[in-house]
């Protein structure tokens, strides 16, 4: 582009975007506890770790109250009508909540498979109820293991979602997004109003706020038809990652509704001991949320703490080394996704790589099924085949899609799925560089895979076997009796069973959650609490890294915004694996700084 093209285009985004400004925001402002967090972790891990977990203290409160709400018991009570009346409970989320949501419904679907192979004689009406849940990701299932670009810009993309799914007016959509205003999102809600669903929406920024600043968020929270759950915590651990406390916050509310309608729904379908067997004492809102905020302090003990810097060392040496880490879990496969995918945009290193990819970088950390091949192990995370978007150039044209998008429609359909190895085959690119590990990530009772070396186990040593190195990281209330694996990382927590297993997806969100913050905190991709090395794939993010380079080489939005439209336009004219590991916003911070230090000689 001209250098006059440039200007035009910084000036559109200053002008004509200004719905995706967002520093107004509280989830994209800086947290006062972590202010220093690059600084401390540099010092000393543990102590960074405990000011990220410290920040989870704002939570508990808000949980108290959205739990004595008309608006969560207006949730539980739709939810409940819906199961009652054979309808469909559909989560809709983008990036970090398109994965909260593909997971609850992957959990109940488990809950239900488990219950059938426990109670055969039910197995009917467990198949029934496993069919009661839904998931809407912007992108489709393939936005779990890669994020697809722009997409969460387009209001008419999240309609269209809904409008495949089939959803009616016998059916329920809990919404949900971290800020409140993320298109795709907010297009679902118009598409479930218009199907004549129930519809409801999560978010945590203030609803006052987003009615007052955000055109599109305004039309969906005054829209007496939409149950709104406002769930602000305040600004997340690090700044604007609402990965963090604002997606465990989702959890807790979307799940704890979802638990409470099961625990009202069961007894009037199955005897009371099959009921009493499956919704075990203890799981009531109150108390699953009481056993949350004890969790948050056991995090904190100082055993915990060296644990996870442990766990942080060890995962900071391999990459700052050019090595890979790769995860091999039992039940916890989509969490670790979850987590994995949302480290390549938010802290710009290699993205998940597919098999038709290989001129471009391995991504540091990835996860693999020891039991099963590719195609088997999608099925079983997910507990049905992946519903990828199929569209075609016409749909996207219907939709009045962006010229970009119409000149390269994103390939995102099953196919290209399958292209991402995440079974059991043998990869070479996994176990082809050096350093590398093999970590079994086992949570709860899974420890009895080592003290048993099970099938699992077996499994897990057959696909370590090319490895350099082998590790365990546990999360449970015992370390094991034994263990077969020299390098261990054992996190003490009490876990609960319940229906979702709330507590349990909790715990390993968190630990992850912090780890892999921590460890990139460590690799100098955080400054203070800021992320240094953020993409700019989507609106949202190319505000977000303005207002980084803004911070970071002290000048105004609209000189960061012009020097950002630069860096993106000579960024474009390298190799794709170069822009997938450098971010724009750092790449702009040490041009301006540069130039800067230039005029002082």
């Amino acid at each position: 582009m001209s250098a006059e093209s440039i200007r035009q285009a910084a000036e559109h985004f200053l002008k004509n975007e200004t719905p995706f400004h967002l520093g107004d925001m509280l989830t994209e402002q800086s947290h006062p506890v972590t202010r220093r967090l690059s600084q401390t972790l540099a010092e000393d891990t543990a102590k960074g770790i405990e000011l990220l977990l410290r920040v989870d203290d704002d939570l508990p409160p808000v949980i108290d109250r959205m739990l004595a709400s008309k608006e969560f018991a207006k949730l539980h009570a739709d939810v409940l009508a819906t199961l009652q009346g054979g309808g469909r409970i559909v989560f809709s989320g983008c990036g970090a909540t398109g994965r909260l949501a593909i997971m609850l419904d992957a959990a109940h679907r488990r809950f239900c498979a488990k219950a059938a192979a426990r109670f055969p004689e039910h197995r009917a009406f467990f198949n029934t109820l496993l069919e009661q849940t839904a998931a809407i990701m912007t992108g489709g299932d393939f936005a779990l293991i890669r994020s697809v670009e722009s997409f969460e810009d387009f209001i008419p993309f999240g309609q269209r979602q809904v409008q495949d799914l089939g959803m009616g007016p016998g059916d329920c959509l809990v919404a949900i997004s971290e800020g409140g205003e993320t298109s795709s999102v907010i297009g679902t809600i118009h598409g479930a109003l218009a199907a004549g669903s129930r519809t409801h929406f999560l978010f945590n920024n203030p609803a006052e706020l987003l009615v007052r600043k955000v055109e599109r968020s305004r039309k969906v929270i005054t829209d007496p038809r939409v149950n709104i759950l406002d769930l602000a915590t305040g600004p997340m651990a690090v700044a604007g990652s609402t990965r963090m406390q604002a997606t465990t916050m989702e959890l807790l509310v979307a799940g704890l509704a979802f638990e409470a309608a099961l625990s009202d729904f069961l007894p009037a379908r199955l005897p009371a001991d099959v009921v009493a067997a499956l919704i075990p004492p203890g799981s009531s809102p109150a108390e699953t949320a009481a056993r949350f905020g004890q969790l948050l302090q056991r995090l904190r003990s100082p055993e915990n703490l060296r644990a996870l810097a442990a766990w942080v060392d060890f995962e900071r040496d391999i990459y700052a080394r050019s090595g890979l880490v790769t995860y091999f879990p039992d039940e916890y496969m989509i969490d670790i996704f979850t987590d994995t995918t949302e480290r390549a945009p938010t802290f710009m290193v290699p993205p998940f790589r597919s098999t038709l990819e290989p001129q471009n970088p391995v991504s540091w950390a990835f996860v693999k099924d020891a039991l099963r091949d590719t195609d088997t192990a999608w099925g079983e995370m997910l507990g049905h085949e992946p519903r990828c978007i199929p569209w075609t150039l016409d749909d996207y044209r219907a939709m009045n899609a962006p010229e970009r998008i119409l000149q390269n429609p994103p390939k995102i359909d099953r196919e290209r799925l399958r292209t991402y190895g995440i079974g059991r085959e043998p990869d070479a690119s996994r176990t082809g560089v050096r350093p590398n590990a093999a970590v079994a990530f086992l949570v709860g009772q899974e420890a009895a895979h080592l003290e048993n070396r099970d099938a699992w186990y077996e499994a897990f040593e057959q696909a370590a076997a090319g490895f350099e190195r082998r590790a365990v990281i546990l999360i449970g209330p015992r370390r094991p009796a034994a263990n077969p694996v020299d390098e261990i990382c054992f996190i003490e927590a009490d876990i609960p069973s319940s229906p979702l297993e709330v507590i349990a997806h909790l715990t390993v969100k968190l630990a992850l959650n912090n780890v892999s913050s921590a460890t990139m905190g460590k690799l100098e991709r955080l400054s203070g609490n800021w992320m240094a090395h953020v993409d700019a794939s989507n609106k949202k993010l190319i505000d977000r890294s303005i207002r980084l380079v803004s911070e970071l080489a002290a000048v105004d939005y609209e000189t960061a915004c012009n020097a950002l439209f630069e860096s993106l336009d000579e960024m474009a004219a390298w190799p794709e694996s170069r822009r997938k590991t450098v971010s724009p916003a750092a790449y702009t911070v040490r041009r301006l700084t540069a130039s800067e230090r230039a005029k002082q000689v």
